[in-house]
């Protein structure tokens, strides 16, 4: 298994250098058929011939890591520039600050991104519209392939004791929000704080769109998981970092597997939209042509994670439901959400959410049951799937004034009345 699981991912690193060669030669077409300066620019088809290079050169490409790129914001008409700072380094991962004159009057947001394939910078939008609302930090993931393997081992527990500590440091008067993935150790790590009567507890929490009970509205990703062994999910998508990364031998569950994954679930879609950027070209329809870049540079950039965590996630919440089933432990702690009753709660879902099905969040409500109801809420979101609920326009105009409203209410004092919240979304 070791020299089959090593050369898939030496396999793939192989594919695509070999694509180099035809990549420079669509960079090079697309510069002859688009430079003002070019004779070839002007002839009948260009902007065929220069479509399609790009075309070539996009599907060819290794995408990077993005950057944040938020440098400023508008808060009461006025723009401020927005500054990112790294405030603690750890060996998986960044605490990462976005700082702006008015940072110090502002509550503290710790945004928990997902650890799921994507980089930390898919959650730029979400970060974006909370930053005039927030002093916001956000846990920058690393790219296992990045991290040698004398730094040991992640797994889940690993992660839950990281925002255990990432709330301390940032504690009391801190607001935590997981998107996605963290959902299950972010409710695990505040159910420890609250157990352990520890003072740095967050003031609030607001999971969206996770799966805390995979049980309720499965979907493909959920069948998926349950449907097959761990010992299947370990032979044949579990490889190790080939030699040219720091991480080389660690063992992880690659990005580009996760990509592929992904793809499937959507392929018509993701092909028409690639034959959209194609049209968009062709008519010269420039903005449209940026928006779809923006997207799928981002999409399209993914990382790898560590095998321990992927595996013991798979099995924890996918396959045991350990959490919802009240049999999940770490280190030793029994995780009981029921002894939360210093840290409001607040779920979101997306009505047409494909990744985790309606209902799935919302039970992170029930297993809060010693939660007084006025430190509670969920909102639904109409129309919205997956990415929709945080990020993008109906996030910004119907989700963050949720949010925001519903952190400031609980801001000091444990208990706050949020009646007039909850009706609003009904």
């Amino acid at each position: 298994m070791f020299l089959e699981n090593s050369g898939l991912y030496q396999m793939h690193e192989w594919h695509k250098a070999s694509f180099a060669p035809l990549q420079m030669l669509a960079k090079m077409g697309r510069e002859l058929y688009t430079n003002p300066a070019s004779p070839l620019a002007y002839m009948p088809g260009s902007r065929h011939m220069a479509a399609g290079s790009e075309l070539l050169e996009r599907v060819t490409r290794k995408y990077n890591k993005p950057e944040f790129g938020l440098t400023e914001t508008v808060i009461d008409g006025k723009t401020y520039k927005v500054t990112e700072k790294a405030v603690m380094e750890k060996p998986f991962c960044t605490l990462l600050k976005f700082q702006h004159h008015h940072t110090s009057h502002l509550p503290k947001m710790l945004v928990v991104a997902p650890l799921s394939g994507h980089y930390a910078t898919l959650l730029r939008g979400t970060v974006e519209a909370l930053i005039p609302h927030f002093e916001v930090y956000i846990t920058d993931w690393m790219d296992a392939r990045e991290v040698p393997v004398y730094e040991g081992t992640f797994d889940l527990d690993d992660y839950i004791d990281y925002v255990h500590e990432f709330i301390s440091v940032l504690g009391p008067e801190v607001h935590v929000l997981a998107v996605c993935q963290p959902a299950v150790p972010v409710l695990a790590a505040v159910s420890i704080m609250n157990a352990e009567e520890n003072p740095k507890a967050p003031r609030s929490m607001t999971l969206i769109g996770g799966p805390i009970d995979t049980r309720i509205n499965p979907t493909e990703v959920n069948r998926l998981a349950y449907t097959r062994s761990l010992n299947w999910f370990e032979q044949n998508v579990v490889t190790r970092v080939p030699f040219n990364y720091p991480g080389f031998m660690r063992r992880v569950y690659p990005g580009f597997l996760q990509l592929s994954g992904f793809m499937q679930l959507n392929l018509e879609r993701h092909i028409g939209e690639h034959i959209k950027l194609f049209q968009h070209l062709v008519k010269g329809d420039g903005e449209s042509a940026e928006a779809h870049r923006k997207f799928y540079n981002e999409y399209l950039s993914v990382l790898d994670l560590p095998a321990e965590f992927y595996l013991q996630t798979i099995k924890t919440v996918f396959q045991d439901h350990s959490l919802p089933r009240g049999k999940m432990v770490s280190r030793g702690r029994k995780i009981q959400p029921s002894a939360i009753t210093r840290t409001a709660l607040l779920t979101l879902e997306g009505e047409l959410d494909d990744i985790s099905g309606v209902g799935q969040t919302k039970a992170a409500q029930k297993l809060c049951k010693n939660l007084p109801e006025d430190m509670k809420h969920h909102h639904c979101q109409p129309g919205v799937g997956h990415y929709g609920i945080f990020n993008g326009r109906k996030y910004r105009e119907h989700v963050v004034p949720i949010i925001v409203d519903f952190c400031n209410a609980h801001n000091k004092a444990p208990a706050v009345q949020v009646s007039s919240l909850r009706s609003a979304s009904l």
